[in-house]
């Protein structure tokens, strides 16, 4: 009977702090992790005005700022730490009104996103708020809206089909599109007459064309490939989009180095006949990799399309003539761009880089650039310095930029620059008073050897107050992705914000923490992340957690025998293999939703995939896996699970605490009800954490 008796959260065994560490000073975990984290910068198409979202300790709300003075002000009352997301921001054209969702997205199930356990639950909704004042209003339930140009409602997804409503709500919503297939991706021709979306149907898409007068749709160019990132030509006239051959096996969670190369069509709506205007080349780069944009394809001026590709090895901007032609690399360069913007007249692009011609180290930085539509000129410099910017966006008058920048102890702020003037703060006093920024210590950027010789770069946090001689328990971190990269500052994603948080808090607790950037995450060029024998099919990975925790030994301020890791998701996969295949070297490991077999990861992205008509793939993802290896386990391990986890299904952590059980290994474990993959509530972050931080001051000693 015991074995079916549920898992439940273990909160208060881990709230109680240590003796050894309730003598020692130093910031509490609240005010590191207690700065707002904006999001979604927005530009108005008219009027200078902008608008983000502030994350405040889990209250989510919307802010703007308008001209002359732009002083940021909060414009909707949002006051609960409720897990309910706010995002999708779309402004109507006379900037006078924002349209948004609040609530996420459904689970297999269909059920939304309810992490406070709500009795009356919680739903997913389109609402409007007006900037001259006014309470919120909800339209109903929905997503991906996208006002018209015309100004008068707008088009949004309701169960994977297409619908219609005023904005004045004068009408109840309306059923535009029932065709097969999941909607989404919506785009309006610049008139307003035409709405293009993808329709997904599994091993392929199409790309559709509603016309609202006519009430017809026609589907441009049908293929058995996957057609996606629709955008129009300025005059309404044609759509670009980007192809992806038909690919039948599993790519997620192994290398791709290449693959049937992908292509870039135009269409001539009107006829519905469309034109190759480029295409990959065999080899590097014939794979897609995106680029953090509205759209992956940007019509700029001089009819040139800008997208992004990694022909040389590197993820850069390149254009091409609408009508086709050879493409121009306009980021040249052994760094990859992130962020990317179209500015207002369509003649430069904005994106942030890890460029590192100014300061090596800032390979593990982010920077703002700008460069031309055209070519014919390098990019140019908008931001330098130790800080971190993205998030780029130009008012619609042209005359000011904001964006979102951080330091290795600031955190994230909006920030603006008007014309040639000094850039400051949208919201001033915006970071807490009791934000400890003093306390906190800038991480130096290192490379180490991993255990088979690849150089890798890693995030140092050393305490302050270290003395000469003193050795402290040290303890590696290790990302989420694959496809991600720890920085020398604050990070640009929310996840990754709080872990860098937690890093912090940790270091001011005399731990000496390694972040590392594991092959097959990003910012180091294609062949580092689509390194070969990697997640499923040999999990090579593990060397670099390896040569990690190995250069830890050998620091003369690290106590080898108090050395641990932590990481979710893919980072607590590699947290797991850590433990599994190296107890000698990891005293101890906390494992935040890790995937622990490959073979059930894969289906949690790829329902198709099945096991038994693969079974050489399927054997080599699990001996991929820590419970190919769970044998070798001797260190303790605290284990952390949200069950309505989307990312990494709940069962992947019950399978992983049965077989340690089995083998008499020390677990403990952490329950979040209702919560999901990157956890909603704050509350739930702090908990998570504390967890952590508690667990390895029993297991490694603390300072």
């Amino acid at each position: 009977m015991s074995r079916l008796r549920p898992l439940v959260p273990l909160i208060a065994l881990f709230l109680l702090a240590s003796p050894r560490l309730s003598a020692q000073a130093g910031p509490s975990l609240e005010q590191i992790l207690g700065a707002p984290f904006p999001s979604e910068l927005s530009a108005a198409p008219d009027g200078g005005k902008l608008a983000w979202v502030q994350n405040a300790r889990g209250v989510r709300n919307i802010w703007v700022a308008e001209p002359p003075e732009y002083r940021g002000r909060q414009l909707t009352a949002y006051d609960k730490d409720d897990g309910q997301a706010v995002g999708g921001l779309e402004w109507t054209p006379d900037a006078k009104t924002l349209v948004y969702v609040r609530g996420g997205g459904p689970n297999g199930q269909g059920d939304i996103p309810n992490p406070t356990s709500d009795p009356a639950g919680a739903e997913r909704a389109i609402w409007r708020v007006a900037l001259d004042g006014g309470a919120p209003v909800k339209i109903g339930p929905g997503a991906g809206a996208v006002v018209s140009p015309k100004g008068d409602g707008f088009a949004f997804v309701r169960g994977g089909k297409i619908w219609w409503a005023p904005l004045d709500g004068s009408q109840e919503p309306q059923a535009w599109v029932q065709a097969r297939g999941g909607a989404g991706s919506l785009r309006w021709s610049p008139d307003g007459t035409r709405l293009a979306f993808v329709s997904g149907r599994g091993d392929h898409s199409f790309i559709g064309v509603y016309d609202v007068a006519a009430r017809t749709l026609r589907w441009i160019a049908p293929s058995v490939d996957q057609d996606q990132e629709p955008v129009w030509s300025p005059d309404g006239k044609r759509l670009a989009f980007a192809r992806q051959p038909a690919h039948s096996g599993v790519t997620l969670f192994y290398a791709q180095r290449s693959g049937h190369p992908w292509s870039i069509l135009v269409a001539d709506v009107a006829t519905g006949a469309a034109k190759t205007v480029w295409t990959a080349r065999e080899g590097t780069g014939s794979a897609f990799f995106e680029m953090l944009a509205d759209n992956q394809i940007l019509w700029g001026a001089e009819d040139r399309l800008v997208f992004p590709w990694e022909g040389d090895g590197w993820v850069h901007l390149y254009s091409v003539p609408a009508g086709g032609g050879d493409a121009t690399l306009l980021t040249p360069g052994a760094f990859e761009i992130e962020n990317v913007l179209l500015t207002p007249d369509r003649r430069e692009i904005l994106f942030n880089s890890n460029q590192s011609d100014l300061d090596p180290a800032d390979l593990d930085r982010r920077h703002l650039w700008r460069v031309p539509v055209a070519g014919g000129a390098r990019p140019v410099p908008v931001t330098q310095g130790k800080g971190i910017e993205w998030l780029p966006a130009v008012t619609s008058d042209g005359k000011a930029l904001a964006y979102v920048r951080a330091g290795a102890k600031r955190p994230a702020e909006v920030v603006i620059r008007q014309g040639e003037g000094p850039v400051r703060e949208l919201v001033a006093g915006g970071v807490p008073a009791d934000f400890p920024e003093a306390a906190l210590v800038e991480p130096e950027g290192v490379i180490f050897d991993s255990a088979d010789g690849m150089r890798i770069h890693g995030q140092l946090f050393v305490p302050r107050g270290l003395k000469p001689g003193e050795r402290r328990p040290g303890l590696l971190f290790l990302h989420g992705g694959s496809h991600r990269q720890m920085l020398l500052g604050w990070h640009y994603n929310a996840y990754y914000n709080n872990a860098y948080a937690m890093n912090q808090y940790l270091a001011s607790r005399g731990y000496v923490v390694l972040a590392v950037n594991y092959r097959a995450g990003t910012g180091y060029g294609m062949e580092f992340r689509e390194a070969l024998s990697q997640g499923a099919e040999g999990a090579s990975e593990f060397y670099d957690v390896l040569g990690a925790g190995l250069y830890l030994r050998h620091r003369s301020d690290v106590d080898p025998g108090r050395i641990g890791l932590w990481g979710g998701s893919y980072g607590g996969f590699l947290t797991a293999m850590g433990l599994a295949r190296a107890s000698h070297l990891f005293q101890a490991g906390v494992d935040l939703h890790g995937v622990h077999d490959w073979n059930q990861g894969i289906q949690t992205f790829f329902p198709d995939y099945n096991p038994l008509a693969h079974p050489e793939q399927a054997r080599l993802a699990f001996e991929s896996s820590p419970l190919a290896w769970v044998d070798g386990w001797r260190s303790p391990v605290l284990v952390i699970h949200a069950d309505d986890d989307r990312n990494v299904d709940f069962s992947q952590t019950v399978r992983l605490v049965e077989a340690l059980r089995e083998r008499k290994v020390e677990v403990e474990q952490l329950i979040l009800p209702d919560d999901v993959h990157g956890f909603l509530t704050w509350s739930n972050w702090i908990t998570a954490y504390r967890a952590t931080a508690g667990f390895f001051d029993r297991k490694l000693g603390g300072h």
